[in-house]
């Protein structure tokens, strides 16, 4: 983590919030949005280990049986731009200014007050060395297996995907009939070996955590919190 640069927990929080806040105002809605918080999964160095959450993502879509295949999903989706280089844009709202305009009762069209922005994604750490050509190569091959894959099982099972017109007619507020409901793993590892090695770290984390909280809570003004945390908030000082 470079310094001055947030925490991805920090980021992501901070982007759930703010799309929370854009669903509600294009749906009406209010209350919560999501069901629960941002939660990081650590994802080990292992090639085999970031190469499964990658195909992991691409194959969405098609592996609900939702759409044939994962370029065909109506929505947003990294494939389109990992095989083609298609970008993914769209806008940015500036809701103060659009506040501020207002109060000023000044009238101003939708786009006024937003700016195109371009989503680029990083690749693979395990595959950043790569020149784009061998890049895109892997990509195409993921897919590709992806698709064979789900054609295998279709033909096994006999489903049919739902397709791109059925799911845009979907209500927001349709659930499926099953719900998978099982934990998140703490770590994505490809070995135990690594994955131990994971737990064992994180286990020291948690432990430097309580013992610089409590030399806090003692009345240590400095105690050594271990990188990459964040430190609770010191006590209330209460009038003399």
């Amino acid at each position: 983590m470079g310094q001055g640069r947030p925490p991805a927990r920090e980021v992501h929080g901070h982007f759930n919030s703010k799309l929370a806040r854009e669903v509600s105002r294009l749906t009406g809605w209010t209350g919560k949005i999501w069901e629960r918080r941002y939660q990081a999964i650590v994802i080990s160095e292992e090639e085999s280990a970031q190469v499964e959450r990658l195909r992991y993502q691409l194959s969405h879509g098609a592996k609900e049986d939702l759409v044939e295949a994962p370029e065909d999903w109506p929505g947003i989706h990294c494939v389109r731009e990992l095989l083609g280089g298609e970008p993914l844009t769209g806008y940015w709202f500036n809701r103060t200014q659009e506040y501020a305009a207002r109060r000023r009762r000044e009238e101003h069209d939708r786009y006024e007050y937003a700016t195109l922005e371009t989503v680029t994604l990083s690749p693979l750490p395990c595959w950043e060395h790569l020149p784009e050509e061998e890049y895109r190569r892997r990509i195409e091959r993921q897919v590709a297996s992806i698709k064979a894959e789900t054609a295998a099982r279709r033909k096994r099972t006999g489903a049919d995907p739902l397709g791109p017109e059925a799911i845009l007619a979907q209500h927001p507020h349709s659930r499926p009939k099953k719900i998978k409901r099982s934990p998140a793993p703490r770590f994505h590892a490809a070995t135990k070996d690594r994955r131990r090695e994971l737990y064992d770290g994180y286990a020291w984390f948690v432990a430097a955590f309580r013992t610089a909280a409590e030399k806090l809570k003692a009345g240590d003004p400095a105690p050594p919190f271990p990188r990459g945390c964040f430190p609770p908030a010191l006590p209330f000082v209460g009038w003399e």
